[in-house]
């Protein structure tokens, strides 16, 4: 069996959110034991996670030298947080499968993901990104090239293109390395998105891809018979924050579908997960589970979080 775990920004933080690199390290460490518990079951794992905040990291460091050194582009940003993180989630899955008596190997491929030049959101950017500043502040990066927008009394904020994922621009190298027998960390952050010129070649864009819709495309891209959508609850809820709320166990795609068009799921956290489990089963994967690292190896068996299947 293929599977495609995608880990959730908050799995790579400590509890509290903190981001210094021993709360990074730590939380690698956790996440990749239930990486190790499938691999110990014979299991082909591709890894992929979320870089909110170590990419916020490095836009603060591009705040404060903005007036000494030009600001490191957002794709850039992808890149080395995509090669930080994939260097810490490799140690702390190489001692988690020495822990359990398991020789496999691990790779990280700095990945690429396709975008249309064209999309809508590189017309009027809308994603907000790093923290608010004040105006006097945000004036210099607007100099720079970035697009800042008046938030009122918190301050300015930037905002960026969250275009849509259209073609894992790696999927052939992830693919080989899996049929080699490594366990792949691929695709961080939704993939660095780049768009292909008219000579055919490929450029980086000011842009941040969401990392569920991102992992979904992947794991249709290397053939994954799983998706598994990591987070910090066992299960998608309705109605939640209400007295009536209640977990969803095992559900159609369609009846999904249904339920986030009738609004049970929040747009910034939840709705995009679900989104995304539904891209892949309507594309022809075998089942696909948002649940937490705690059940992983029952959730990828379709025995914990909410399991959906085509019908």
């Amino acid at each position: 069996m293929r599977v495609l775990l995608a880990l959730g920004g908050n799995a790579m933080t400590s509890p509290d959110g903190r981001a210094r690199p021993e709360d990074q390290i730590a939380a690698a460490e956790v996440a990749m034991r239930g990486v190790a518990d499938l691999v110990a079951r014979g299991m082909d794992v591709v890894v992929t996670h979320g870089n909110g905040p170590q990419v916020g990291n490095l836009l603060v460091k591009n705040e404060i030298a903005a007036a000494v050194v030009p600001p490191v582009p957002l794709d850039w940003c992808g890149a080395q947080t995509q090669a930080t993180l994939g260097f810490v989630l490799m140690n702390a899955l190489d001692a988690a499968l020495r822990a359990r008596g398991v020789d496999r190997r691990s790779a990280t491929l700095v990945t690429r993901t396709r975008v249309d030049p064209q999309d809508p959101g590189f017309v009027r950017p809308t994603k907000p990104i790093g923290r608010y500043l004040p105006k006097e502040e945000a004036v210099v990066l607007v100099e720079h090239g970035e697009t800042w927008e008046d938030r009122g009394e918190r301050g300015w904020r930037r905002v960026v293109a969250s275009p849509e994922p259209l073609e894992i621009v790696d999927a052939t190298a992830i693919d080989a390395l899996v049929g080699a027998g490594f366990v792949v960390v691929a695709n961080g952050g939704g993939g660095i998105p780049v768009v292909r010129g008219a000579d055919g070649g490929l450029a980086g864009v000011e842009a941040v891809i969401d990392k569920d819709l991102g992992a979904a495309l992947l794991a249709r891209s290397v053939h994954a018979d799983v998706l598994v959508v990591a987070t910090d609850v066992p299960h998608a809820v309705l109605r939640f924050g209400t007295p009536e709320a209640e977990p969803l166990g095992g559900v159609t795609v369609a009846r999904l579908r249904a339920l986030a068009a009738e609004g049970h799921f929040a747009s910034g956290s939840m709705a995009p997960k679900v989104d995304a489990v539904c891209r892949f089963v309507e594309a022809g994967g075998t089942r696909a589970v948002i649940s937490n690292l705690d059940h992983i190896v029952d959730a990828v068996a379709g025995r914990a979080g909410t399991v959906v299947t085509p019908g």
